[in-house]
């Protein structure tokens, strides 16, 4: 299976996690456009339990902008997708790897701004990850 982004496991409380993920990309320059909590809609819309489970659109806005100056149809991938969700006792951060989302398109004039932007995200991962690693 294609490897579609990075992953993290946090030993903090999902509501903690989020807060954790939501400032992390903030320092890496990425805002949150949308943010959908997945279990409440679940509830909403067919009336069945669901986990904690939120879907970040964020966004880099200079990014953004060179790769929609390049290629407007990159506009259907954006924004990236940033998932935190509880599994057992522990949260789980996901990122979409720009680079892997771009082999969608495969233009050569994207490669830079996804390699910048993969980056970024990589190192919210790193950080996250290093941030649970020390307990907190």
């Amino acid at each position: 299976m294609t490897q579609l982004g990075f992953q993290c496991t946090l030993n903090v409380p999902y509501a903690e996690a989020l807060e954790r993920v939501t400032q992390a990309l903030k320092a890496e320059g990425f805002g949150v456009l949308t943010s959908i909590d997945v279990q409440k809609t679940m509830k909403e819309k067919l009336n069945v339990d669901f986990r904690k489970y939120t879907i970040l659109g964020v966004c880099n806005p200079p990014l953004a902008h060179q790769a929609l100056t390049a290629r407007p149809e990159v506009g259907l991938l954006l924004p990236c997708n940033v998932i935190v969700y509880e599994e057992d006792d522990q949260t789980v951060v996901s990122m979409i790897d720009p680079l892997a989302m771009l082999n969608i398109i495969q233009d050569p004039t994207l490669d830079s701004v996804a390699q910048e932007a993969a980056a970024r995200l990589k190192r919210v991962a790193d950080g996250l990850a290093g941030i649970s690693e020390k307990g907190g």
